[in-house]
């Protein structure tokens, strides 16, 4: 009986650790089956590293036609959508009452230059008496009294042409600013472009003594610039010069290219956001783009053609390059043959939200296991081109 239970506790020690064996190789395998669940393929192609932002199209070039005078509009030669060229006439205001002003101005200046030349008499005339009364002083036949009483009308009268020619300046100067309004009845255009507003209507009273009113507003539609919103942590990557290129709402794919021509160094505060303007020119003479229109701004920071790609997903955790040139290094693990994961380096240089340029580790064709959980909690910091995004193709 002893030796039956033995050889029974035996057989049970036996089948428990085969069952354990058979457990633990089973476990084994389903981690390795689905550490490799998820393969990604390492292919070829094109990655940009952007900054993406939003923006709006504006004229680069605009101008807002306004009066100098008040008045009531009494004529518009233009309309919306307009194209007129500089000098060509915008409006008239009612010129009745400069045109008073104007000849109430000349009847003026006629007048003192009347007055100058009957001064201009009287002077000839004093100097004629005091010339002869001086020749009678000096021989004796007047009095010194009476050779003075003709110097002194001649000063007088000399005075009162000084006075006569100041008020001829000062007539001569308010005819000038009177014909100089009159003038500004008539609104040119000081540039060649499009009416793109137009705020007032015929019959309207116009008040420009405290500000001045706008008629219409002229813009060069040929060239647009997008004033583009970028984030404070965004803005000192980029610099003027930097390639652009964005789209609208219902362009179906057609990109506009450009480069940054300013980076404005005053910042707008939205929602307690930080951002700064950035000015991007567009060529616009087939007139597709109009002023207001959003756009969906990509700056490129940096391009990479015909290079190996890689699954973001399948980057797991950062490690320390031995050379910094080739790029940040990352573990990944790289399926060989037999589908077994094995650990690998690889450098990587620039990187989209998806997609990661692969320098040394891996090539073309390669697989490699999606590593998401190997992340770094910090992954979204570490890699350049991560907080620009992709382009909408």
């Amino acid at each position: 009986m002893k030796k039956k239970k033995l050889w029974m506790a035996a057989l049970l020690l036996c089948i428990a650790a085969a069952g354990g064996h058979y457990y633990f190789k089973s476990r084994a395998a389903d981690a390795t089956a689905s550490a490799v669940s998820t393969v990604l393929k390492v292919d070829r192609g094109t990655i940009e590293d952007l900054v993406t932002s939003q923006g709006k199209l504006e004229p680069k070039e605009y101008v807002d036609v306004g009066v100098q005078v008040s008045g009531q509009l009494e004529k518009i030669h233009v309309d919306l959508g307009d194209t007129v060229k500089a000098g060509d006439l915008i409006a008239e205001i009612d010129p009745q009452l400069y045109e008073s002003k104007v000849q109430s101005g000349e009847a003026k200046v006629k007048t003192l230059t009347a007055q100058i030349a009957q001064q201009q008499a009287e002077i000839k005339l004093a100097g004629q008496q005091h010339a002869r009364n001086e020749q009678l002083v000096t021989n004796g036949a007047i009095s010194r009294e009476a050779f003075d009483t003709t110097e002194t009308a001649l000063l007088i009268a000399r005075a009162r042409l000084d006075a006569l020619n100041a008020q001829m300046e000062e007539a001569q100067s308010t005819l000038d600013g009177d014909k100089a309004n009159l003038g500004y009845t008539k609104i040119y255009a000081p540039m060649d472009g499009t009416v793109v507003v137009k705020d007032v209507r015929e019959g309207q009273t116009l008040n420009a003594t405290q500000s001045a009113p706008t008629v219409v507003q002229l813009a060069n539609l040929d060239t647009m610039t997008v004033r583009a919103q970028v984030a404070e942590a965004d803005v000192m990557r980029l610099k003027p010069g930097l390639e652009v290129y964005f789209t609208t709402m219902g362009s179906q794919g057609r990109r506009w290219t450009g480069n940054v021509r300013q980076i404005l160094p005053s910042p707008e505060v939205i929602n307690d956001v930080v951002l700064y303007n950035v000015l991007v020119d567009v060529d616009n003479r087939d007139r597709r783009l109009m002023t207001g229109m959003s756009t969906q701004m990509f700056f490129v920071l940096g391009r990479a053609k015909d290079v190996v790609l890689m699954p973001v997903a399948a980057l797991g955790k950062r490690v320390a390059a031995q050379d910094n040139e080739t790029g940040q290094a990352y573990e990944v693990r790289k399926i060989a043959a037999g589908g077994v994961p094995q650990a690998t380096i690889v450098h990587i240089g620039l990187m989209s939200r998806t997609l990661a340029e692969v320098r040394t580790g891996l090539a073309e064709g390669d697989s490699v296991a999606a590593a998401t959980a190997l992340l770094p909690a910090n992954a979204g910091n570490a890699p350049r081109g991560m907080r620009g995004g992709m382009p909408r193709l």
